[in-house]
């Protein structure tokens, strides 16, 4: 039997009944996700409030944050290849046992 053929047993009042019923299921299901939402978007709206204030207190504006991260990069660059370039790199292969010697 079809669900057609199923609502046909039915009185309209029931039948109405029971997708008044439906209809009262879902908008509770859908208020419920809509409190879950607002729930999450406050949780959500504290943790940027507080990255904010710790961003702000290292002294970087949040605005700035990606031009000061990529400060920070070309400095640990520019200092790993000094610190590369001090390394006497030809001496400790030189006094290396021939086992750990690159070719």
């Amino acid at each position: 039997m079809s669900k057609k053929d199923s609502s046909a047993d039915l009185s309209p009042q029931e039948d109405y009944t029971a997708k008044l019923q439906k209809l009262k299921e879902g908008l509770d299901k859908a208020n419920n996700l809509r409190i879950q939402a607002e729930t999450r978007l406050e949780e959500l709206s504290k943790q940027e409030k507080e990255l904010i204030q710790q961003i702000k207190s290292y002294g970087v504006e949040p605005d700035e944050l990606d031009n000061y991260i990529e400060r920070l990069q070309e400095e640990i660059e520019s200092l790993i290849s000094e610190i590369e370039q001090t390394i006497p790199w030809d001496l400790i292969k030189s006094s290396a046992p021939l086992s750990e010697r690159e070719e």
